[in-house]
């Protein structure tokens, strides 16, 4: 035990020194006794631990605090991530808030020579000892622990002998679960479930109902619930935003720009609107702009509940039928948002744009502004195309091709991605689903908003104020090591000596004349690129080939960019009047924020993950819905992976990835080559590769899990010509994996989606 402290309410200090010296867990109880407090002393002790949870000092918890940012001594993690071969975790219970951003373990098992890294997989469970080094946390995995969130929803399904079972909605999960209490719940509901004890064989029990799993808007809430995305605001959140929505917008320190047509460019189904633009021709063959963005600092203040409930969400989640907003509508649907006509309070970037399309200049200022127009992408590019654009309209055109042109020396990385888009109807079904149209309209507002962006980051770097940036960075060498071996397999090189360059990418990709090659390099080449984060330590952006670069523009659904507008307002001193009420007076950067920036960054970039993933689970439900009914049909597809097991194919102009498994090829022999990712029929010499197109039957399509299944057509499939690319030499003996094709369903075979980037 420690020693025992003197009597008297300890300090802040003394408090985190027994918490974190401890050998056992440390409650209001133990500190209590440890310090000899009495009577009133317990209930200053009781107020104390609450500021510092407040504070961000050590966990809410009461019957075991620990030290914020550190781990219990046995506690469960969830693998977040498989590196090189090294798994890191982090705790099961961690969700991204303000109050807990998640330490990140390295698993190891065994310590000194015999320490290695144990066989798991990224959602694993584990029960594991932690222990903190100078490098960092470790944990000791001490069991692997059933899954417990992805099985644990599903749908219910009676069998011949009246026993329920839990089918799964995630494709990841094979295998129902059987139901010990149904509790209200009927066969063919979607429901949400946990265990009934802690023995897998004891089944799990209904805690909620969700109803019908086809309905409209199921798929939404499905991911809604999977990912434990936070969509109901507390009632206090909700007043709390009621309040901000009617603080009144002062003249005082506001620059009036309501005489300027400035128009927001959007997409015709926008919910909330960030950006506007204007610009007009300057006297020297460039141009001046300015680049309006919502002002939503002014309204959400630090400290305040609008503010911790932003945080905890950290982006809004867009679902085909649904947008679970980070802000309540009153903000982000009404008085954020920069809407027709309507005087709204806007963070200003003013900028001007060099006849070389340079941004030679900026300043911000807080403004009022009045939206001339919320035009819509198709439109705008229809008054464009018409010859007779607007004024207006024509100027941003003139400003734009400037820009475009500085871009086009810039040279970012230019990958073709097609977008799905899910056009529902009044009732909620889908309507359609195409590839999203990519119009110049688009990307006037992408380069103006790429501009802002940068004069975000410089101006918080000219006065040495933090910054949360945008980061992409460059590929990891084995990353490109694996990309340079798989060029080899098309006859090119790539050459690792040089500096690695996004335009290096794009000249390779622009001198592939074979279009079907071309899919097959941009695949591996999105595959090498690392993925994007928000931090305080600035790494450029590889990808848009930027050296300084932060995100400005969408305040209403990224924290991110609220954390940008604050440290400009303090950097420039743009507060504005302490309004009257319970708001905090402060609209810059908390004192906690500005010391431990990359707490709240970390927990951002989490919930962007989290967000991209729901979003594309659903979309992908979406696909599989409407070509339930279209089982049989032949589709024109492209190979977009292949494993050892099979490969995957995505139905061309439409998506949905969905498996061919290797048991259906054929009863011959087929050679998995892991450099050249082919699989390769030993008889016939068939081979199949990433970028290849072929005609294949959709044989199953899952609306719950989202899977596809396909097959070859009358069991052989068309492929295309596969250009320059040379076959596999075939030698005595063969390197790779040999699989035995089957008849029949095959064992074990699990849909491995690809990493989003």
């Amino acid at each position: 035990m420690p020693h025992r402290r003197q009597p008297g309410l300890p300090s802040r200090e003394q408090i985190l020194e027994f918490i974190q010296t401890s050998p056992t867990p440390a409650g209001k109880r133990e500190i209590a006794k440890a310090f000899g407090l009495k009577g009133q002393e317990k209930i200053a002790l009781k107020k104390r631990l609450k500021d510092m949870a407040e504070e961000g000092l050590i966990d809410g918890k009461k019957t075991a605090y620990h030290r914020m940012g550190g781990v219990p001594k046995v506690t469960v993690l969830r693998v977040l991530e498989i590196d090189d071969g090294e798994a890191f975790a982090i705790p099961d219970a961690w969700s991204p808030d303000d109050a807990s951003p998640p330490p990140r373990l390295r698993v190891i098992e065994g310590k000194g020579k015999r320490a290695r890294q144990p066989a798991l997989k990224v959602g694993d469970r584990i029960l594991a000892r932690t222990e903190e080094t100078g490098r960092g946390w470790i944990a000791h995995p001490m069991k692997k622990l059933p899954a417990r969130t992805e099985g644990l929803m599903g749908v219910v399904e009676i069998d011949k002998a009246g026993k329920g079972w839990l089918a799964p909605v995630d494709k990841r999960v094979r295998n129902s679960s059987p139901i010990a209490d149904l509790g209200e719940a009927e066969a063919g509901q979607l429901v949400v479930a946990e265990p009934a004890g802690r023995s897998p064989r004891a089944g799990v029990k209904v805690v909620e109902v969700l109803g019908d799993p086809l309905a409209p808007k199921a798929f939404s809430l499905i991911a809604i619930a999977k990912y434990g995305i936070p969509h109901v605001f507390p009632e206090e959140v909700l007043a709390e935003a009621e309040l901000a929505a009617k603080l009144p917008l002062s003249h005082e320190n506001r620059e009036d720009l309501r005489e300027l047509p400035i128009v927001a460019i959007d997409p015709a189904d926008a919910r909330d609107h960030d950006d506007a633009i204007w610009a007009e021709p300057d006297d020297e063959g460039g141009y001046r702009a300015v680049i309006a963005i919502a002002d939503v600092s002014f309204y959400v203040r630090p400290g305040s509940k609008l503010d911790r409930e932003a945080r905890k969400r950290g982006n809004s989640v867009y679902f085909p039928d649904r947008v679970v907003p980070m802000l309540p509508e009153v903000l982000s649907a009404d008085v954020c948002s920069l809407k027709e006509g309507q005087d709204r309070a806007a963070m200003a970037c003013h900028i001007r744009i060099s006849p070389q399309g340079k941004v030679t200049k900026w300043r911000f200022t807080r403004a009022l502004v009045r939206i001339a127009h919320n035009i819509a992408y198709e439109d705008a590019q229809a008054l464009v195309d018409s010859g007779e654009p607007p004024e207006w309209l024509a100027n941003l055109w003139g400003a734009w091709k400037l820009l475009a042109a500085a871009r086009s020396e810039r040279d970012p990385l230019e990958l073709e991605l097609p977008e799905r888009r899910v056009v529902l109807d009044d009732q909620g079904k889908i309507a359609e689903i195409a590839v999203r149209e990519r119009l110049d309209a688009h990307r006037v507002v992408e380069d103006f908003m790429i501009a802002a962006n940068v004069a975000a980051a410089k101006a918080l770097e000219s006065k040495t104020a933090p910054v949360v940036y945008r980061v992409h960075e460059p590929p990891s060498r084995e990353k490109l090591i694996a990309l340079r071996d798989y060029m080899k397999t098309f006859g090119h090189t790539l050459s690792l000596g040089q500096v690695i360059t996004p335009s290096l990418f794009n000249r390779m990709l622009k001198d592939i004349v074979d279009e079907s090659e071309k899919a097959q390099v941009m695949e591996a080449v999105l595959r090498s690129q690392t993925q994007a984060y928000y931090g305080p330590a600035n790494a450029g952006h590889f990808g848009l080939a930027l050296g300084s670069y932060a995100h400005f523009t969408s305040p209403i659904r990224r924290y991110a960019d609220l954390l940008v507008h604050r440290a400009l307002v303090d950097a420039f001193q743009l507060e504005q009047p302490k309004p009257k009420g319970d708001l905090p007076p402060t609209s810059g950067l908390s004192d906690r924020d500005r010391e431990d920036l990359s707490k709240v960054s970390d927990a951002i970039s989490q919930a962007e993950r989290r967000a991209m993933e729901a979003e594309r689970d659903t979309i992908d439900r979406y696909v599989a819905a409407w070509l339930a009914g279209r089982v049989g049909e032949v589709f024109e597809t492209r190979i977009t992976g292949v494993q050892g097991f099979g490969f995957f194919a995505t139905i061309m102009g439409m998506g949905g990835d969905g498996l061919v498994p290797v048991s259906t090829l054929g009863r011959e022999h087929f050679r998995y080559d892991e450099a050249s990712q082919t699989l390769t029929g030993e008889a016939s010499g068939t081979s199949y590769a990433p970028g290849n197109r072929l005609q294949l039957r959709l044989a199953e399509a899952n609306p719950l899990t989202g899977a596809l299944k396909f097959e070859l057509p009358d069991g052989e499939g068309r492929i295309e010509p596969r250009g320059n690319r040379p076959e596999p030499r075939r030698s005595a003996k063969p390197k790779g994996k040999y699989i035995q094709g089957q008849r029949g369903r095959p064992k074990n075979i699990r849909h491995q989606g690809r990493k989003r980037k």
